[in-house]
C-alpha cells in the first residue's frame, strides 16, 4: 500500500483531460484554440494530457472561448463524469414519488389516483419546474391560470410560484426541478 504524502492529501486532484472533449464538441483545433485563448498550443496539449495543473488566469482565457466561467472548467476537471445514486421513495398527499436529488436538479417519478390532490408540494428553492405527463390526466393550477396535461404533454414554469397538482384520471408524470443561474 502506497502512502499518501501531505501535499497529496491537500492539494485536490484535477482532470483536465475534460478540456479536450469541451474542445471537441466546440470543433475546435488545439491550434484554433490557442489562437482565440491566447494561451500556447504546448499549455493546452499539456492539460488535455493531464501532464501540468493549470493556473486560474488559463482557466479563464479558455472559458472565455466556450463562454464559461474559469469555475466552470475546474468543476468538471475535479467532479467525477458521472454521479449514480439510488432513489428515494415518498407519498405526498396520495402521490407517490420516487426522486433522484443532485445539486443542481431534482427528478421526480410520480404516480396518483384519480382525485389525489398536492396543494402545497414540497418545498422548493428558486427552480424552474417542468412536469411531463406520461400517463393519464393531470391539472396544474398556478396563481392567475389553470392547466389540464395529458400524456404525452408537457409544462415549464417557475416553481417559486404557489401551484397545486390534481390527478383528473390515474396518472404517472415526470417532474424536473432544475435550479435558476445565480442572478448576482
Amino acid at each position: 500500500m502506497s502512502e499518501v504524502t501531505l501535499e497529496e492529501a491537500v492539494m485536490p486532484q484535477f482532470d483536465f483531460s475534460v478540456l479536450r472533449e469541451i474542445r471537441k464538441r466546440s470543433e475546435m483545433t488545439l491550434g484554433e484554440l490557442s489562437a482565440r485563448s491566447g494561451v500556447s498550443v504546448a499549455v493546452i496539449s499539456k492539460l488535455e494530457r493531464n501532464q501540468t495543473q493549470a493556473e486560474v488566469q488559463t482557466l479563464f482565457k479558455l472559458g472565455r472561448v466556450f463562454g464559461m466561467r474559469a469555475t466552470d472548467i475546474l468543476t468538471l476537471a475535479e467532479a467525477p463524469l458521472a454521479n449514480k445514486k439510488e432513489s428515494e421513495v415518498y407519498q405526498s398527499d396520495g402521490f407517490l414519488f420516487r426522486a433522484v436529488r443532485y445539486s443542481n436538479a431534482d427528478c421526480l417519478l410520480g404516480e396518483a389516483k384519480q382525485g389525489s390532490m398536492i396543494s402545497k408540494p414540497e418545498i422548493h428553492h428558486d427552480d424552474h419546474e417542468i412536469c411531463w405527463m406520461l400517463r393519464g390526466q393531470m391539472r396544474l393550477t398556478l396563481p392567475s391560470e389553470s392547466h389540464d396535461l395529458e400524456a404525452g404533454q408537457s409544462i415549464q414554469f417557475d416553481a417559486i410560484q404557489e401551484h397545486s397538482y390534481e390527478a383528473l384520471e390515474d396518472c404517472q408524470f415526470l417532474i424536473v426541478h432544475i435550479r435558476k443561474d445565480k442572478r448576482y
